[in-house]
């Protein structure tokens, strides 16, 4: 990993890009071949005390699906998640005290990342929709995640992602401009968040270009 500083002295941690196979991704995740056939793990609502939950209780929410839309304005890259209604600025390409939304010559070599959460409540599916590479930022650990514990996983975008539940990521991210992925997830949505810039003075950069 490498780390320098933008104009607002905010440091940026370059990931280290590795190549997504079911080896890389043990403990993060998985490949997948067919969106239908993957099941998406819900993980049973926690007790308060030391009473457990009734046997099959706890857990029927289920899924929901819908699909998850990128898009680039100049060098600021958006997201929208159908499924569960929500829309997200995702990031730049250059610090955003910089970053234009109507340049004609956007440099997207990289995605500067601030934010990242985990869904406690379940796992969730990326099936990419529209052909083309993503990369995918992850990492394991609890609430004292940090910066330097992320590695982004590069897919050629002929298999799909699922993240376990309890990973920290952030939604994945196309290589080759617009792209649309279709979107599994647990219907609950907890969502526990990190801002990476605010609590640790940090972006993360991810490199766009293959490994």
């Amino acid at each position: 990993m490498s780390l320098a500083r933008d104009a607002d002295d905010i440091a940026i941690l370059e990931l280290p890009l590795i190549e997504a196979t079911p080896e890389t991704l043990n403990g993060y995740g998985l490949l997948v071949d067919a969106y239908e056939a993957q099941e998406i793990e819900i993980v049973t609502w926690p007790v308060a005390g030391w009473r457990q939950c009734d046997a099959g209780t706890g857990n029927e929410a289920g899924v929901t699906e819908g699909i998850f839309e990128f898009w680039w304005r100049g060098e600021v890259l958006y997201g929208r998640n159908n499924a569960v209604n929500d829309q997200y600025q995702l990031g730049w390409s250059k610090p955003p005290s910089v970053a234009s939304e109507t340049t004609q010559t956007p440099d997207r070599s990289r995605i500067l990342l601030w934010h990242a959460n985990y869904h406690p409540d379940g796992g969730q599916l990326f099936f990419p929709m529209d052909a083309g590479p993503f990369v995918a930022p992850l990492a394991i650990g609890g609430d004292d995640i940090r910066p330097e514990d992320f590695k982004a996983f590069w897919f050629d975008g002929t298999k799909g992602l699922y993240i376990h539940p309890n990973i920290w990521h952030e939604a994945v991210i196309p290589t080759n401009g617009d792209a649309r992925f279709r979107d599994k997830q647990g219907k609950v949505h907890a969502r526990v968040s990190a801002d990476l810039a605010t609590e640790f003075g940090t972006y993360l950069s991810v490199p766009l270009r293959a490994p």
